[in-house]
């Protein structure tokens, strides 16, 4: 995986999933508080004046010359827990990003969050 800080070099650059569909752009980076590993990113999506961000995870996640490419197809994606372009993911919302994509969520061993923005 790449470091957290390089990815957000990336912020505004484009999303494409397997097959080369935009999802969307690349806004923000979430680590995982247990590794301080890039864990999943938001991507805006929507249209003008409705736009929303939604969490991709980046596990196999590849860097093309123009774009970042995820391992999820644009539709799940685009059907992933998301928050408004100015909001936050709440600790109650947390594990509904995993189990959107089937992935296990185990909060820390004192109940912490898995889930940092950078």
């Amino acid at each position: 995986m790449f470091p957290a800080e390089n990815l957000r070099e990336w912020r505004g650059h484009k999303v494409i999933d397997p097959s080369g569909d935009k999802i969307g752009e690349l806004e923000a980076v979430y680590v995982d508080t247990a590794s301080d590993e890039p864990s999943f990113i938001t991507v805006r999506v929507g249209f003008i004046g409705r736009h929303r961000l939604v969490f991709v995870p980046l596990a196999g996640a590849t860097v093309k010359p123009d774009a970042l490419r995820v391992q999820f197809p644009k539709k799940l994606a685009g059907e992933a827990p998301s928050i408004d372009v100015d909001g936050e993911l709440t600790a109650v919302d947390e594990p509904t990003v995993f189990a959107h994509y089937g992935l296990p969520y185990v909060p820390g061993a004192g109940g912490e969050r898995r889930l940092g923005r950078r």
